[in-house]
């Protein structure tokens, strides 16, 4: 069996051997593309190989002189998820999908939607309201091609987020002390629960809970259920930290600036298009991620009203800390964070406690 490093060798020999085919003026072109978490669990992912590759090979196909192949690489066969990003800036893939929260310096305050917890529940919400606020923080879009020679091809996201725990538990005092894993700027969400916060990733997550790195995990159900994570840390408390916005579908700038111009309009109209069909996913893998745990024997309860409200009490100086923390770092943080609450207030979504930056 080939190790992890000859397979992603192997796979990089046989995309640089196509590489060129984008400048010349043969009718094939040939991307890499890929992502540190693996398709499948990773609904993000899912939509890269079941909706933006097929739909861009067929439009290809059916609207050019041309035809596109996708050299696939998933689940950190060529970057791993903290990867990605600079994975796309050098060229070593063509295209790739990732969570910003992968890159707390990089792109902190792309990670906004953290920043502001206990917000839509509902994907498609989510996601119109992180629209609008690229749309009026046109920075969002632009530093991506700036400074890290890429283009922003589409949004994404994460489902809903709740708490996974190994042992079950009633109230925040609760989780005093208990060891929680997350992305990482998610993490303060247990400041009021008093939590232990452990910065990790979906791919540690099955063995950690094993082994009592962490007792519980900061997770959507979609990965819950796919990565196992009901086995180690059976007990699912349905919180509604709410869907985020974090997630996104670049292109390396040189890569694009090769491509023949109908087959850069239709991989831009494309990406477009699957941040279009992030919300209708994700909401369906909330719906079937909740129904799969109760099947597999999860024991699923939800937080009352009153208690949700306070946890997000408990929070109401983040989204201002957050705002003249990424403002300290030369970023539009109170503009953009101002932008997401405003953006959600449009949607008609009633937020458990209002936050305010003043």
């Amino acid at each position: 069996m080939l190790k992890k490093s000859e397979l992603a060798t192997g796979i990089l020999a046989t995309a640089f051997a196509f590489a060129a085919t984008a400048a010349s003026a043969s009718d094939t072109i040939t991307l890499r593309i890929g992502a540190g978490h693996p398709n499948g669990p990773a609904v993000y992912v899912a939509d890269v190989a079941d909706y933006f590759v097929p739909e861009v090979k067929r439009r290809v196909a059916e609207e050019t002189d041309h035809t596109i192949e996708f050299v696939e690489a998933y689940g950190g066969a060529i970057a791993g998820v903290a990867e990605t990003l600079e994975s796309v800036q050098n060229g070593i893939l063509d295209i790739g999908a990732y969570c910003f929260c992968f890159e707390p310096a990089k792109l902190f305050l792309h990670n906004f939607p953290y920043y502001a917890p206990f917000g839509p529940q509902d994907s498609e919400q989510e996601m119109t309201a992180v629209r609008a606020v690229y749309d009026a923080n046109p920075w969002l879009t632009e530093v991506f091609e700036k400074e890290y020679d890429q283009k922003l091809l589409g949004l994404h996201g994460w489902d809903n987020y709740h708490l996974g725990t190994t042992d079950p538990w009633d109230t925040a005092e609760d989780l005093k002390g208990v060891k929680i894993g997350g992305a990482g700027p998610n993490l303060p969400w247990l400041e009021y629960a008093g939590a232990v916060p452990v910065q990790s990733t979906l791919p540690d997550g099955y063995l950690s809970l094993s082994t009592g790195v962490y007792n519980g995990w900061l997770m959507f159900p979609s990965a819950y259920l796919g990565f196992k994570f009901y086995e180690p840390a059976p007990n699912y408390t349905l919180i509604g930290f709410g869907a985020m916005g974090v997630n996104g579908l670049t292109i390396n700038s040189k890569s694009y600036a090769k491509l023949p111009e109908d087959v850069q309009k239709i991989i831009t109209e494309v990406g477009r298009g699957y941040e279009t069909q992030s919300g209708i996913s994700n909401n369906a893998r909330q719906k079937s991620g909740l129904e799969g745990l109760e099947k597999v024997g999860a024991n699923i309860k939800k937080l009352g009203p009153e208690a949700r409200a306070g946890w997000a009490k408990s929070l109401a100086e983040f989204p201002k800390r957050q705002a003249e923390d990424a403002d300290g770092r030369g970023m539009p943080g109170t503009a953009v964070m101002q932008s997401y609450i405003d953006a959600v207030d449009a949607t008609g979504y009633d937020w458990p406690f209002t936050y305010s930056l003043e």
